[in-house]
């Protein structure tokens, strides 16, 4: 175990000392984070969609439309009440706002003992947007009641809440980036590999006593512990930031972590066998990342590809360990059960490290 220590501790100085790997290790994608964070966490001049229910159809439930349709702010779409539920779920719209029956008769009345409820549908994890529409709807109700009852409230809002299973930019961001990291983690892992072997560090050190399994397992733990530094880095920069909300499980998005770097790693390895040059092993890594970036539903989501590129993305790994973190952390829209993750993420470890412990060539 010591000889083990001193080899992890003489990679990390290693790593350390190379300015290009401590970039695209810790601050690309860190880097990634706050950049897209910013683009994506302002809401701009952009209106709320507020769905509108009117379950009155008269006179008094038409002044009210005309009301909130005057607000700059919002837009409103008119639907029942289930359809507009529908759209709030998929995130189509931020709220609801539902005009009772039998409103009419209550501003007939205007004796201040019989009052109609307005209901105001928000989703709770959407505060900034909550507030805003709360208060619209406050105002406006307020003003209702002054026009037409002195003051008295005749019209009152119920407070409902409906979650959205719709995910925020950047909530969806985050675990997709750090996704991203620890793909590239893993199949940059190969390049090194086959600098040391093209230069012939390797042949030489298999010569020595030392036991082949302690070099390689001083290179898996490096990069285990990098990721752990990532994904600390990643999340806490989403938390503290960009307020993206962790509703999993630490210790399963901690071993979710870990599962993506050595799936990532163990192509890495696979990689580094079959590949003869530094040059060549550099090409080939950036020409399979690419493809992993745009193609894993990372920067957008899943859904929105063609069905072509969708089963295309079904292929790759990065897609399922995306779609694991933000199950795990966001509890976002999935790709596949998180079951059906996992198996599949496990499959490309078992899988490449035999065969890369197979077919790896120490000179």
């Amino acid at each position: 175990m010591n000889t083990l220590l001193l080899l992890t501790v003489a990679n990390i100085k290693s790593l350390t000392r190379d300015r290009a790997a401590l970039f695209w290790t810790f601050f690309f994608p860190v880097m990634f984070v706050l950049l897209f964070g910013v683009l994506f966490s302002g809401t701009g001049n952009s209106k709320v969609k507020v769905g509108w229910v009117d379950q009155d159809n008269s006179q008094a439930s038409m002044g009210l439309h005309n009301a909130f349709a005057n607000v700059p702010l919002l837009s409103l779409q008119s639907g029942t009440l289930d359809e507009e539920k529908t759209a709030m779920q998929h995130g189509d719209i931020s709220a609801i706002i539902v005009v009772p029956s039998g409103l009419e008769a209550v501003v007939a009345k205007t004796n201040g003992k019989s009052s109609a409820a307005l209901g105001l549908f928000t989703d709770p994890s959407q505060t900034q947007t909550t507030q805003v529409v709360q208060g619209i709807v406050a105002q406006i109700a307020n003003g209702f009641n002054l026009q037409l009852a002195n003051g008295s409230e005749i019209v009152k809002v119920e407070q409902l809440t409906l979650s959205s299973t719709n995910l925020s930019n950047v909530a969806y961001l985050v675990p997709s980036i750090l996704a991203m990291a620890l793909m590239q983690l893993g199949i940059f892992a190969a390049i090194p590999l086959v600098q040391q072997r093209e230069k012939g560090i390797l042949k030489r050190i298999g010569a020595t006593p030392l036991a082949r399994w302690k070099l390689v397992a001083s290179n898996i733990l490096l990069r285990l512990m990098v990721a752990t530094i990532d994904g600390v880095l990643i999340i806490g920069i989403g938390i503290a930031l960009f307020n993206v909300q962790i509703v999993g499980s630490v210790v399963a998005m901690a071993g979710l972590i870990l599962l993506g770097a050595g799936a990532f790693l163990a192509i890495g390895f696979l990689l580094a066998s079959f590949l003869k040059t530094e040059e060549q092993a550099t090409g080939v890594v950036q020409v399979i990342q690419m493809p992993m970036m745009f193609l894993s539903g990372i920067f957008f989501s899943f859904d929105f590809m063609p069905s072509w590129l969708q089963s295309v993305a079904r292929l790759l790994p990065l897609t399922y360990l995306a779609d694991a973190l933000r199950q795990v952390m966001v509890n976002g829209t999935q790709v596949a059960p998180l079951g059906v993750d996992l198996a599949i993420l496990t499959g490309w470890l078992v899988v490449c490290l035999a065969v890369a412990a197979r077919t790896f060539r120490w000179e």
